[in-house]
């Protein structure tokens, strides 16, 4: 069910239209005046208690492509973790939520058809303690600015009231996003506010260079590469890039 159905388009009942003013003023309540370090944890945690129907949730922002996604904020580590494989992997809800600009549900990832559209993911997912993942998408028509990402730790779908709630949650988090894009006096970078979360992506991207050095290969390749030695070992990108920046990782070896 598309997520405008679910609103109710441009024919929301009032009820719709007071519950999106009353998340949109809570989310700008709660990172009103706060510098921008304090930011993400203030917007996971309101998102926390907007949405109570699931057990966790993590909001990821595109950089200049899908696969340079950065995590926000995370309301727990099985969220962060989720997050991370997805991107680490490149498939799971997120990348097709971002890649359909549609809301993405997967109701157990502990069997068909979850486990066909995603086998590496369902599999990681279900080990770090989740056998639902629901992915709705960030941006305005036309664009993608990231997700928002909830995982149940029991299989099952939301029901359509959590859905919506989820939905308008979302609507509200890209605003709050987009206005305090607009409110840095940084001009570059989708969000210019993420400067803490930016530095472990801009890892990723150094680490992706000096593969491209060493192995001769594409920015894609290279990219693939350190994804592929993340997941053989178990670690995150971030965690790979880090060793290949330090020089305990060389993949001219493997």
């Amino acid at each position: 069910m598309a997520g405008d159905d679910l609103l109710g388009g441009g024919d929301a009942e009032p009820e719709t239209e007071a519950q999106r003013a009353r998340i949109a003023h809570e989310l700008v309540a709660a990172v009103r005046g706060l510098p921008p370090a304090a930011v993400p944890e203030a917007l996971c945690r309101t998102c926390v208690t907007l949405l109570p129907a699931v057990s966790g949730l993590s909001v990821s922002v595109l950089g200049e492509g899908s696969d340079t996604g950065v995590v926000l904020c995370a309301s727990d580590g099985v969220a962060a973790r989720l997050a991370e494989i997805q991107y680490t992997l490149g498939e799971g809800p997120c990348r097709e939520a971002v890649r359909l600009r549609a809301p993405v549900l997967a109701t157990d990832l502990t069997r068909a058809p979850d486990t066909r559209r995603w086998p590496l993911f369902s599999v990681q997912a279900a080990r770090a303690g989740a056998e639902a993942a629901f992915s709705l998408p960030l941006g305005s028509v036309g664009s993608s600015l990231g997700t928002l990402d909830l995982y149940n730790e029991n299989a099952g779908s939301l029901t359509a009231d959590h859905l919506r709630t989820a939905l308008l949650v979302a609507d509200a988090v890209t605003l709050a996003v987009i206005a305090l894009d607009h409110a840095s006096p940084a001009p570059e970078g989708v969000v210019t506010w993420l400067a803490g979360a930016e530095a472990d992506r801009e890892e990723v991207h150094q680490a992706t260079g000096m593969i491209m050095i060493q192995l001769g290969v594409s920015a894609e390749e290279a990219l693939l590469r350190l994804r592929a030695r993340a997941f053989t070992q178990g670690r995150t990108s971030t965690d790979v890039a880090r060793a290949i920046i330090d020089r305990t990782v060389d993949l001219r070896d493997d």
